[in-house]
């Protein structure tokens, strides 16, 4: 007894200091030498026993203690006993002696807490029942024996204090290592005497009385089990206290020792096999029902004598031979109500138990329950005028689970029966009223089932025929779970039937394995955050932990998912359940996200550690899942992120076991490294919605492999170096339309694995023309800029390896030519020599003209338009004209371009395609530019573009872009342009001379046309001679005579006969001039103009120089007919004035510059002439005399004549034409005054305001040459001006009114 108590340690003085006077009792001494003699008590005692009655619970939580193991310990707990005290040295007593006084004081101290157990201090009355169970720990047998004379000696003690004795009790016997047998026969005597007493505390009192039975039954419990049976079989039914005891054996396993359990089991189905002639007693067998149907306390639990009493009546029934008498019992039990769960499950119970033997005859008792009346009144609750009846509302939910126990325990039997009872599942789910308890009852009797079907051995080769229904049925019952709670384990056990029935024959379809995945995936991962779900469960009366039971419930879900790969370990069966997890991965919320991936690191991490797939078997769509987890590698939550870096780490080695034959290596960096390699990489565990609390530290704990000491770039470069090219294909697949999520983080991850991909294995890609196609479908959808350009940059590497095929998959979507597809052509070409090489790839796209039958009549176009390419060739040459990207590659291709854009637009024109609308019809804004204009485009651009623009320029000014419209005035545009050419000195003709040869001899006539019309007017440049000879070029065109080609050879001979080739032709052209000159004056003005015409294509057959001996007498003949009352004259006029300049344009001329400066002021007043025609040679003539007198801002000039209007324009004009020579000044002047005379109202306005601007900006000159008539004529004008239309004209003739005031008041 020495030693101290383990929590609260106490000095033993008390002991020490205690007199002999205490009184001796020999009897006890004897006992306690008894007891000291006793070899078992050394043995341990039993660590726990729970009792199921609610009063015997709740009074042993007084206790506020757990029993100990009292003999392995080397100190006690402290209680009042008297111990030895190891330092004391005046042991004068007898050690005999000493122990029989400290037993008595012990045996006095607890006689008297017995006594104070009928205290009503509920306080102390805890502290009294504690300090007895101490005693009890150290002491037992003194406590028995101190109990046993409490009770002797107190028979008349109250019922209450009775009732806390017993409980004393209890704990003391269970704390005692052994039992004797005078001990056990007076206590069972004792707790059998109490009982079935009927006290004040009711049930209370016998069930305290009870437990002392069953705490002897710890040690003995075939003798009370011996006692039971008597009690049992004496044909009166039994005590419901007896009962209670035989149900607390039945379902506790910790009364037994081991191996004992099985033996009272058998000890009742032999008491259950003598208590079969009482089913035949009415007394009996009304006072079982009376049981049965009593009702319980609560709701929710059932006392144990009444669950006995079902599991008992099922194996009496089980036990009985006549099947009439078991049938007439199982319909009398099921005519009982079924209102309370705890008696829908007992009555199932017993169900079950009688199938064990009578099988058919408890089917034959449901099938006839279930056409009963009761029955169909539950399954169409609607037919019932006034409301439900409670004892029939859930008598299916008790059928189904009476059909789950009769599964449970059919065992071998199982397999015929199966079909069967799932059809009566299936009814009753779909036709029974529908709530929780349908619900739970149904699921609780299937898992009974494949329960009992999964034990069988011979479950895997028999055929069931309805799974697909009572899958169907799970799945109806999933999606009507709320999707924003979860409450119940609903889910769990729907998951871990799906994983049974997977397991079962026939296997499942694609099509319902398919539903089943998406059903069940959809119940959890899209329920709302696990704070959302709490806060629903926080009005519970009992809530649930919700952290847990979603852990469940995910765990649940990942076996059924490993269910499925074990059933079918192939990579399909793995890609096809990835499929359906891809949904999720790729969902827009975070938490969904982060489920999802779980799930899927799960299914990995099982596969990497059980090798389910045959090494042999290639993997399936692999790519798509190494895109996944790289992209989800970024997700934006930290758990997500240390999901999916585990998943690639145990993706590789899966990868390493299919692929063994290979050599894996993977690079461990150092620790320094890994800091700088993880950086924004490192996982941080997140508190969003992990299933699991994070670790202390917060780097991840992963397996000892090199792979998962990378960061997750890296780890997917690691990956990646082991897919092949068709994977490597899903994985930019899968990285294309990952750019067309909403997510921004999403399209920044897919766009950085499109770049990383490419970047590493973009030359060894297949099919990259579709991938260019996908390219463009998807990025209008990008909205994010850095994953724009990285989505381009990846376009740019691609191109490096694979030019042809981006380009002419590019030219499939460059009809027309929107701003995405634009990008990708700058991507394509965004290196130099990859737009050299672009280039020269459209223009063999643009090269391909297939001409269609009856294209030149203009039958309508086929279907099939193959043309398409050429179009889309032409259209994108145009819009790379002005990328930067592309600039250097269009100047040095100019020549190329330029004979490959007017072959483009003969082509078009030989099509006849639609035009677009005509000049007096508004195009829609969203209408397509047609071949013919956007070819027409195409060449204007490439000569504004290129720093081609005076070639531009004379072309826009003479309107000659209009001939390039008509296949008839085609060649007169290419003249044009070629005599531009020559005309400005272009530097191109040079490089276009030497590919004209090469055109020439084209097998296309429409190339040919265009070489030699060229040509032609290349002949009149001295500049073509440095590549061709004369003698070249006269044979070239010699062989041009046996063209195929009519117009060829027309064009040919025409060349032949130029002047270069016939000197001679030039005196007799000099010499034709001045009569064509003196034509000019006839009366007609057809002949006039017509002559003028001939005189301008007589100078310009003479070329330079042989024009520049007539230039003089030709301007001085042209000029004066440029104020002709003829439009056509005068039209002409300027236009042979301006052909003039043109052709003698470099060379100083005195005489003809004069004449030039003469003609200035006309032709920009002529700028507003009524004729549109003169307006048009008055501005290419004016152009051409800027040129000529070198005027600054050329090409402002030109943009201004072309396209500007408005005073704007006027003052340009103005300020270049009068801030020149004082000489020049006054002409100007002098020539402005008098077109105030002029009859065209527009003319003399702009006169006027060319003298107002003048007069503005030199007052003092102009003063000095105006005259008193001058002064009036221009009061006259600036009066009539004032009524102008215009506002801007009226103010200004109004401001130059006042100040001619001015300046005439001046000399007065």
């Amino acid at each position: 007894m020495d030693g101290q108590h383990s929590e609260k340690p106490h000095s033993h003085t008390t002991a020490d200091r205690m007199s002999s006077t205490t009184s001796q009792n020999p009897r006890s001494a004897q006992r306690q030498a008894g007891t000291c003699g006793n070899p078992e008590g050394d043995a341990r005692c039993p660590t726990s026993h729970r009792i199921f009655s609610p009063v015997s619970r709740s009074t042993k939580d007084l206790s506020y203690m757990k029993v100990p193991a009292p003999r392995d310990r080397q100190t006690h707990p402290t209680t009042i006993l008297l111990c030895k005290s190891q330092s004391s040295q005046a042991a004068l007593v007898p050690k005999e002696h000493k122990m029989f006084m400290e037993e008595a004081y012990n045996a006095a101290i607890c006689f008297k807490m017995l006594r104070d157990l009928n205290s009503s201090d509920t306080l102390r009355l805890k502290y009294i029942i504690k300090k007895i169970k101490n005693m009890a720990y150290g002491a037992p047998n003194l406590v028995l024996e101190t109990i046993h004379d409490y009770f002797v000696d107190n028979p008349e003690i109250s019922s209450r204090h009775k009732f806390r004795l017993f409980h004393v009790l209890e704990a003391v016997i269970e704390s005692s290592d052994s039992l004797e047998e005078a001990w056990e026969k007076s206590f069972m005597q004792l707790a059998l005497e109490n009982m079935t007493k009927s006290t004040e505390l009711e049930e209370a009192y016998q069930d305290a009385a009870s437990n002392v039975l069953l705490a002897i039954c710890r040690h003995s419990w075939r003798v009370v089990a011996q006692h039971l049976e008597t009690e049992v079989l004496t044909g009166v039914f039994p005590h419901r206290s007896l009962l209670y005891v035989m149900g607390i054996l039945t379902s506790t396993e910790a009364i037994f020792k081991q191996g004992d359990k099985a033996c009272w089991e058998e000890h009742l189905a032999q008491m259950a096999v003598k208590s079969v002639q009482f089913l035949n007693t009415d007394a009996w067998h009304k006072a079982l029902l009376l049981a049965l149907t009593k009702p319980d306390q609560t709701c929710q639990e059932q006392p144990p004598e009444k669950a006995f009493l079902f599991i008992y009546y099922g194996l009496i029934l089980q036990a009985e031979d006549n099947s009439t008498t078991v049938r007439a019992h199982l319909r009398s039990l099921l005519d009982t109500s079924h209102q309370w769960p705890k008696q829908r499950e007992g009555i199932a119970l017993t169900m079950g138990l009688a199938a064990v033997r009578h099988l058919d005859h408890v089917w034959a008792v449901l099938e006839q329950f279930g056409q009963s009346t009761p029955i169909k009144w539950s399954l169409q609750s609607f037919c019932l005028q006034n409301s439900e009846d409670p004892r029939w509302k859930w008598a299916s939910s008790t059928v189904l689970l009476a059909y789950g126990q009769v599964a449970a325990r059919a065992k071998a039997h199982i397999l015929p029966w199966a079909d069967n009872i799932l059809s009566r599942m299936v009814f009753y789910f779909h036709y029974s009223s529908w709530d929780e308890t349908l619900k739970q009852s149904f699921l609780t009797a299937v898992l009974m089932l494949v329960g009992a079907i999964s034990r069988n051995e011979g479950a895997h080769s028999y055929e069931f025929a309805q799974i697909s229904e009572l899958l169907e049925c799970l799945m109806v019952l999933l999606e009507k779970e709320p999707r924003d709670t979860l409450c119940t384990s609903t889910r769990q056990q729907a998951f871990y039937i799906v994983a049974s029935l997977c397991k079962l024959r026939p296997p499942l379809d694609l099509e319902r394995k398919s539903r089943v995945l998406s059903v069940c995936l959809h119940s959890v991962l899209a329920l709302p955050l696990l704070d959302v779900l709490e806060k629903h469960t926080c009005l519970f009366l009992e809530p649930p932990n919700v952290q847990t039971l979603y852990n469940k419930t995910a765990e649940a879900l990942d076996q059924m998912l490993q269910s499925f790969i074990i059933q079918n370990p192939t990579t399909d069966e793995l890609h096809f359940l990835l499929s359906h997890l891809y949904l999720w991965l790729a969902s827009e919320k975070a938490h969904e996200r982060q489920r999802a991936m779980h799930s899927c690191v799960a299914l990995l991490r099982f596969l990497s550690q059980n090798p389910y797939l045959d090494p042999k078997e290639d993997f399936k769509r692999i790519g798509q899942l190494v895109c996944m987890l790289g992209i989800l590698c970024q997700d934006p939550d930290r758990a997500t992120q240390h999901s999916s870096l585990e998943g690639v780490g145990h993706l590789y080695q899966l990868l390493r076991c299919q692929r063994a034959t290979e050599t894996w290596k993977v690079e461990v960096q150092t620790p320094e490294q890994l800091s700088q390699a993880h950086g924004d990489e490192a996982p941080v565990w997140s508190c969003g919605d992990q299933k699991t609390a994070p670790p202390a530290s917060q780097e991840p704990v992963f397996p000892k492999d090199g792979v998962f000491q990378l960061s997750s770039s890296q780890v997917i470069k690691e990956v990646m170096k082991h897919l092949t090219v068709a994977e490597l294909t899903d994985v930019l697949w899968t990285a294309i339309e990952g750019l067309g999520s909403t997510s921004p983080f999403r399209v920044q991850a897919a766009a950085d694995m499109l770049l990383t991909t490419i970047k590493e294995h973009g030359a060894n890609l297949e099919t990259v023309a579709n991938l260019g196609r996908a390219i463009h479908l998807q990025l209008c959808s990008v909205r994010v800029p850095q994953a724009k350009a990285d989505v381009l940059r990846a376009v740019t590497l691609l191109a490096r390896s694979h030019t042809p095929e981006l380009v002419a998959t590019f030219l499939d979507f460059s009809i027309p030519l929107d701003s995405h597809a634009f990008r990708l052509w700058r991507a394509l070409g965004a290196e130099q020599p990859v737009s050299r090489l672009v280039l020269a790839m459209l223009l063999d796209w643009l090269r391909e003209r297939p001409l269609p039958a009856g294209a030149r009549n203009g039958s309508p176009q086929p279907k099939d338009q193959p043309w398409l390419r050429s179009l889309a060739a032409m259209s994108t040459l145009h819009e790379l004209q002005f990328a930067r990207e592309f600039q250097k590659a269009v100047r040095e291709a100019h020549p190329e371009l330029l004979l490959a854009l007017l072959t483009q637009l003969h082509y078009v024109l030989e099509l006849n395609l639609p035009e677009g609308p005509r000049p007096g019809q508004e195009a829609p804004e969203t209408a397509t530019p047609s071949p013919q204009s956007m070819s027409l485009e195409a060449l204007k651009s490439l000569l504004s573009t290129t720093g081609h623009w005076q070639d531009f320029a004379l072309l826009e000014l003479q309107d000659a872009w209009k001939l390039f419209t008509t296949i008839h005035t085609y060649p007169q545009g290419v003249g044009l342009l070629a005599r531009a050419m020559v005309q400005n000195r272009c530097q191109q003709i040079k490089a276009v001379t030497s590919r004209l040869l090469p055109s020439l001899q084209s097998k296309e006539e429409r190339e040919r046309k265009v070489a030699i019309l060229i040509l032609t007017e290349f002949l009149y440049s001295p500049t073509m001679l440095e590549v061709l000879p004369r003698q070249a070029v006269q044979t070239t065109l010699a062989r041009s005579l046996r063209d195929t080609s009519p117009e060829v050879r027309v064009l040919s001979l025409q060349g032949l006969g130029n002047i270069l080739f016939h000197p001679e032709k030039g005196g007799l052209l000099c010499g034709q001039l001045p009569p064509f000159l003196d034509g000019f004056f006839q009366n007609s003005e057809q002949v006039a103009v017509q002559l003028m015409g001939t005189v301008s294509d007589v100078l310009h057959r003479l070329g330079t120089h042989g024009a520049a001996t007539q230039s003089l007498r030709v301007a001085i003949y042209a000029r004066s007919f440029f104020d002709d009352e003829r439009a056509g004259i005068r039209a002409a006029a300027m236009a042979l004035f301006g052909d003039l300049v043109a052709t003698v344009a470099g060379r100083e001329l005195s005489g003809l510059r004069a004449q030039v400066h003469q003609s200035m002021v006309p032709l920009l007043l002529h700028l507003k002439d009524c004729c549109p025609a003169v307006v048009k040679q008055a501005k290419f003539a004016l152009y051409r005399s800027a040129l000529q007198l070198r005027w600054r801002l050329p090409h402002t000039l030109f943009c201004t004549l072309a396209w500007e209007r408005g005073l704007s324009t006027r003052h340009f004009l103005w300020t270049c034409l009068m801030t020149r020579s004082q000489e020049e000044f006054s002409i100007h002047l002098a020539q402005a005054l008098s077109y105030l005379h002029s009859q065209h109202r527009h003319i003399k306005t702009w006169a006027a305001l060319f003298i107002g601007y003048t007069t503005c900006y030199h007052p003092q000159a102009v003063s000095q040459m105006l005259n008193s008539v001058d002064t009036n004529l221009l009061f006259s004008t600036f009066e009539d001006l004032k009524k102008d239309p215009e506002p801007g004209i009226r103010e200004f003739a109004a401001r130059q009114c006042s100040f001619l005031q001015k300046v005439a008041a001046g000399p007065q």
